[in-house]
């Protein structure tokens, strides 16, 4: 039976702040900033919207998805997003990137749920041309990052095909006093098999990285985050050469990514489980400008986390120690998605 290690978890999780907080001055303040990215698993309302493929998601659709439902799925993400990132930061998450989304409607239920309204999360969304209307988002805390200025680009296929998928948004604003530009994306499925489908993937981190480099065209030291589910490893073509993605920061020269999911995967994590292995599909990757500052002195990167509460799997059955999940095999579970959120602190000196 597939299970999880909570134990060695948690055990890799206090070596990790054990080693890294040795690295920070005693006698100075640091200001923390927890940045996230979360696939929430086909939030969907309950309305049919004629121009996409929602129907399933209705209370007459196969899903019989009803307000009850609805509201189970919101108060279970807003538990998840509400609690991310407080063990370093009481006010969580001030970015948090998030797909499978069918509007912005949804994304506005959200943030004023019980457990998120006092965030004051404001939203950036645009509708892609995905025939299921699934779209990605990002949620911000406007008293920690001021933006100014989003834009979203199409993903267009090399194979000709006109088959519509998400488009990659981003979004430029200052944080902590920094520029700060983070992009967010939903990258193609492995439907069909990893190798077919992975043209299209590679097409999509090219998008990417167009928008990457326009944005190093501006400024050569940019603090750019590229975030998502890329269906892709670390490991994967797509990632570690399309968008320049590596896992030591040592080798991330000029223009270059530090993968802080590199490590973790490498040592068996992931977000999401299939066939009882792990993949991790979620990450964030990180620009060279914010791996200059040794002291901290600038906005700077301090480590990534695996957001795993035990409440975040399933207990026992044939999908013991997978992702709890809202369903799965054509039942309605309760649970919350099939991927685990992560996220990133990020650090600078108070002067």
């Amino acid at each position: 039976m597939f299970k999880i290690n909570y134990l060695k978890i948690l055990m890799l999780s206090v070596v990790v702040l054990v080693s890294t907080s040795s690295l920070l001055a005693q006698d100075k303040q640091y200001q923390v900033s927890c940045v996230g990215f979360y696939n929430v698993e086909n939030l969907f309302d309950i309305y049919d919207d004629p121009t996409i493929r929602d129907e399933e998601y209705t209370p007459e659709g196969r899903n019989n998805w009803d307000q009850k439902k609805y509201d189970e799925k919101l108060k279970n993400l807003s538990k998840v997003i509400a609690d991310m990132g407080t063990d370093v930061s009481p006010d969580g998450c001030v970015i948090l990137g998030v797909c499978e989304v069918e509007n912005k409607k949804v994304l506005t239920d959200l943030v004023a749920t019980e457990k998120l309204k006092d965030r004051n999360y404001k939203i950036v969304h645009f509708d892609s041309p995905d025939k299921r209307g699934i779209d990605v988002g990002l949620l911000y805390q406007e008293k920690y990052f001021k933006v100014t200025n989003s834009a979203s680009y199409e993903v267009k296929f090399s194979n000709g095909s006109n088959y519509p998928t998400r488009d990659q948004l981003v979004v430029t604003g200052i944080l902590n006093g920094e520029e700060v530009s983070v992009l967010v994306a939903h990258w193609p499925s492995r439907r069909g098999g990893s190798s077919a489908s992975e043209p299209n993937r590679i097409d999509a981190a090219r998008v990417g990285r167009h928008i990457v480099d326009s944005l190093y065209a501006i400024n050569p030291n940019a603090k750019i985050l590229y975030m998502g589910d890329l269906n892709d490893d670390p490991v994967n073509k797509s990632v570690k050469d399309v968008m320049n993605a590596k896992g030591k920061v040592s080798k991330v020269k000029t223009k270059m990514f530090f993968n802080p999911m590199w490590a973790p995967f490498k040592q068996g994590n992931g977000t999401l489980a299939y066939n009882d292995a792990w993949n991790l599909f979620d990450q964030i990757l990180v620009s060279k400008g914010f791996l200059n500052d040794k002291d901290y002195s600038s906005l700077s990167y301090y480590k990534m986390s695996v957001y795993r509460k035990p409440f975040l799997f399933q207990h026992g059955g044939r999908y013991d120690g997978y992702p709890y999940r809202t369903r799965a095999g054509g039942k309605y579970l309760g649970g919350y998605s099939d991927h685990l959120p992560v996220f990133i602190t990020l650090i600078k000196e108070v002067k």
